[in-house]
């Protein structure tokens, strides 16, 4: 039936053990494999041009993926503290450039000096020397866990089994004839009329989502926590969607029809010029399909590879053909299928009972090949797209080696994909797994449909988005409205008068949006750090740091839009770019490194906390002694930001007001004093041309005295 390896690829291992030399070797071999695998992986590409001109535009070039994942194993370890110099401090901070997840509106044109292949490959050898280095000789005590140094070492292999699979899609983006075959990676030859699809029903149930900590297996951050849902009864398809299947919504003119396509989906569409899947060509007389390294004649009965756009269409267009209510499954709808279908984890010694984890194929192969109960690929084959934004579950925690993993897709731009690919390999291929992607990114990605009537219900994915980041922008680097002083100005300059005599070495900015006052707070001290939660906001400050200006839109009215450039140079903050930082971060569970500062300055950030408690509990160990906190809040306590019982006043205690002044004198009165009388300071956001909102922030200013 298929070509399963004789050798299977590792499992992510059980990180439990007693064994500790055991343990390293578990380690070492699953190490080894991961970087090899991963280099073989490169060995598909022909000729050296394959690696510098890019697959598609909205992502680096190959050789950026090259270095990425051995750069990231450095710059972790370090922070690990279980390696203490840097390789080549060059690398590794041209191949750590960030996310470069882009849209067709935020395109980058950057161009890098990238290395040579050579070069790259010399110094991934000197990465692989340095891990085995670490692997056998750094001091080792188990269980590995989560706040375990080695957890840092299962992340850098779990990391590079990630972008196995991402880019072997770039890969599959790349020009034909700069891709070569290989042994390692052959595709299934296997295809036959493909199958009617049918609807299953599925019973209701609770499904029960969230890593436990005990858990002995590597996770990501944001698997971790707490999600309960009872689930109404549903229909599925039995099968994902087939080439075959999709090729009537293509020649039902799919693609030509606005009807089916949200306002995002159409948008990609005409960017795109999209009139069929990607990977699917057009002959005079047929169709044939590309894989990773060779163009193939359709496989029907295969399940066809779209993005969010296409599948959520298709479901649109299926619709109406049918008069159900047919959509994507959510993820709660999918993890329902998973448990009804008896699924259980890839086996450690035998291979997958799915196209998963590189047992059976490099390529997807017919929808036919694995029952799963009732339906079949309810893991494997091809990842699922859902109707599910990525979001935190209750008990979400920030990883303090990995901090900005999953917060950047909290934007619900982002959703989710389950049940794996094909080439899905350790942690991938689990359950818990929780990968997201742009609704317009490819993954080796198709779907399933579902019927139902339950609302899709979207889930809290925190603040960014794109009309609040241009109103922050505007917040902080635009026009001042009614008279009313640039607010993250303003603070600054209190900020800097108070600590007039004191040291001004460094200063935090905690909350700082799109980061105007660390720029500003950069004019008196030596150095300037900006932390938010949002990596969206704080890409605008890191933006700015680096080439000097920014660009945004601005709503007017409805649709009608104006076009804003702001800079440094105008701003007079040119000369201090290189006196500020930019990071992403959690208020309530800042990184260790971010302490020792003169000043910390949070800016209406108390009343948005999850837990400002724990935030006031904390705050004076990353101030020096004699160094302020200030603190700037309208005090706009809401449930949907913070729990009413976490609340730090606003309410009646004992029959009296108790007001958030009044927590914060209880919450800082062991380490911190009143330096002076509280004060009002105004600020406006402008919202549309002709709504602003006007509100006041009480600034108390706190100096640590133990």
């Amino acid at each position: 039936m298929d070509l399963t390896h004789t050798t299977l690829f590792p499992r992510t291992p059980d990180l439990q053990g007693t064994d500790v030399e055991a343990m390293r070797a578990t380690l070492r071999d699953y190490f080894h494999a991961t970087f090899s695998r991963y280099e073989q992986l490169f060995e598909t590409l022909a000729c050296d041009d394959a690696y510098f001109e890019k697959a598609i535009s909205l992502r680096h070039p190959l050789i950026f993926y090259f270095g990425h994942t051995a750069t990231f194993f450095i710059n972790k370890l370090l922070l690990a503290g279980l390696v203490t110099e840097r390789i080549n401090p060059h690398f590794e901070s041209m191949f750590a450039v960030g996310v470069d997840e882009m849209s067709w509106d935020d395109l980058n044109d950057k161009h890098y000096p990238w290395p040579t292949v050579a070069e790259v490959q010399a110094y991934r050898d000197q990465v692989r020397a340095m891990v085995d280095e670490v692997i056998a000789h750094a001091p080792l005590t188990l269980p590995i866990g989560w706040s375990h140094p080695w957890w840092t070492i299962v992340m850098g292999i779990e990391h590079e089994r990630i972008h196995l699979e991402t880019s072997s899609v770039l890969i599959r983006q790349q020009r034909l004839d700069w891709v070569r075959s290989h042994p390692e990676w052959v595709a299934c030859t296997l295809s036959a009329e493909p199958p009617v699809n049918e609807l299953v029903n599925i019973a209701a149930g609770t499904v029960r989502l969230g890593k436990d900590r005990a858990d002995t297996t590597y996770g990501w951050d944001n698997e971790y926590g707490e999600h309960v849902a009872d689930v109404v009864e549903f229909q599925a398809s039995r099968y994902l969607v087939t080439n075959r299947e999709f090729l009537e919504f293509v020649d039902a003119g799919g693609y030509t029809k606005d009807a089916w396509w949200d306002e995002e989906g159409r948008s990609w569409r005409q960017f795109a010029h999209a009139i069929h899947p990607a990977f699917w060509l057009r002959t005079d007389a047929s169709w044939q399909l590309r894989l990773m390294t060779e163009v193939v004649a359709m496989p029907w009965d295969w399940p066809v590879e779209v993005n969010y756009h296409e599948a959520k269409a298709f479901c649109n267009w299926k619709s109406v053909q049918t008069g159900w209510v047919v959509r994507l499954p959510t993820e709660d709808e999918w993890c329902r299928l998973y448990d009804v279908s008896g699924i259980a984890e890839v086996p450690a010694n035998s291979a997958a009972l799915a196209n998963l984890h590189l047992d059976h194929w490099a390529s997807a192969c017919p929808v036919t090949q694995f029952a799963h109960g009732d339906l079949f690929d309810v893991v494997g084959n091809v990842w699922q797209w859902t109707e599910t934004p990525i979001y935190p579950f209750a008990g979400f925690e920030v990883h303090a080696i990995y901090d900005d993993f999953t917060t950047p897709t909290f934007d619900g731009r982002h959703n989710l994909i389950k049940g794996g690919s094909f080439i899905a390999c350790g942690n991938e291929s689990r359950r818990d797994a929780r990968y997201a992607f742009r609704r317009h990114f490819f993954q080796h990605a198709g779907f399933r449909y579902v019927v139902s009537d339950a609302a899709v219900v979207a889930p809290n994915v925190y603040y960014e988005s794109d009309k609040q980041l241009s109103e922050y922008a505007e917040f902080h680097y635009g026009e001042e409205y009614y008279g009313v002083a640039n607010f993250p100005k303003a603070l600054a300059e209190i900020a800097i008068a108070i600590t007039e005599g004191k040291p001004r070495l460094k200063a935090l900015d905690l909350g700082c949006a799109t980061g105007r006052a660390t720029f500003e707070l950069a004019r008196a001290f030596d150095a300037a750090v900006g932390v938010d939660f949002s990596a969206r906001f704080i890409n605008l400050g890191v933006q700015l740091a680096q080439t000097g200006s920014i660009r945004y839109t601005l709503v007017d009215e409805g649709e009608l839009v104006s076009y804003k450039t702001r800079d440094l140079s105008s701003l007079g903050l040119d000369a201090v770019h290189d006196k500020v930082h930019f990071e992403q971060g959690d208020a309530c569970n800042l990184k260790p490194i971010l302490s020792g500062f003169d000043l910390i300055l949070a800016a209406n950030l108390i009343d948005r906390l999850y837990d400002p408690a724990q935030f006031l509990s904390m705050v004076h160990e990353r101030l020096n002694v004699g160094g302020v906190l200030l603190i700037a809040s309208p005090y706009t306590w809401l449930e949907e930001h913070t729990p009413r019982q976490d609340w730090v006043g606003g309410y009646k205690k004992d029959g009296e007001n108790f007001t958030t002044l009044d927590g914060l004198k209880a919450q800082l009165g062991k380490h911190f004093r009143l330096m002076q009388t509280p004060q009002d300071v105004p600020f406006v956001i402008r919202e549309t041309q002709r709504k602003f909102q006007h509100t006041l922030s009480e600034v108390t200013l706190w100096e640590r005295i133990s």
